[in-house]
């Protein structure tokens, strides 16, 4: 059964860093693609950065570009997100999002395509 567990959110104060974790365990899949996505309050939910293993590809929300960073751990199928710079509209619920086919491939594919497998969600609180 493949599960996806987030950890690391938590309230913070703008300008401040959180690094989410998304930790995947039961698939073997020898391509993938996992996303995170957010949802804000009152808004729908959005895509912010993906990467797919077939070639370390990575892709961000324009809101986010050049504050948050994407990154593996592949030894412990581990996703991080960096946050850093973060404005009070970053509070959502964060998610992650695996499917096993490379999707990380431009926005309107990205995030909209129908990621199998979901996380829990995870609370980030951004105080002004």
């Amino acid at each position: 059964e493949v599960q996806l567990v987030e950890s690391g959110g938590g309230l913070v104060q703008a300008g401040g860093s959180l690094r989410l974790s998304c930790a995947a365990s039961g698939f073997a899949f020898d391509d993938y693609t996992i996303a995170w996505f957010r949802r804000r309050p009152g808004k729908e939910r959005e895509g912010v950065s993906c990467f797919t293993n077939v070639d370390d590809r990575s892709l961000y929300a324009d809101s986010v570009k050049d504050r948050f960073t994407i990154s593996s751990d592949n030894a412990k199928n581990t996703i991080f997100l960096q946050m850093n710079s973060l404005k009070p509209e970053d509070t959502a619920v964060y998610y992650c999002a695996l499917h096993w086919a490379d999707y990380c491939r431009g926005s309107d594919l990205a995030w909209s395509a129908p990621y199998y497998y979901w996380g829990q969600g995870i609370q980030v609180t951004v105080s002004s």
